[in-house]
């Protein structure tokens, strides 16, 4: 059980790193130059995109399961 909770703990404190590392990094709009040294690691509109359809889906099965 340690060991499941400390790969989620884990997966969170990366996850929060590289958010915070990517809002210090481009708080502008990089253009010519700049942007092929700041870039962010993670396309953020992407993954957030990603999240809701995972999330609808999701809710979509439950409630497709939970008529059965």
């Amino acid at each position: 059980m340690q060991t499941f909770l400390g790969m989620i703990l884990g997966a969170l404190l990366l996850i929060v790193g590289v958010y915070l590392y990517d809002s210090i990094q481009t708080s502008e709009v990089a253009n010519g130059q700049v942007a092929l040294t700041n870039r962010t690691i993670v396309n953020w509109d992407v993954a957030a995109a990603d999240w809701r359809a995972l999330k609808v889906r999701a809710h979509d099965d439950w409630v497709r399961i939970s008529e059965k």
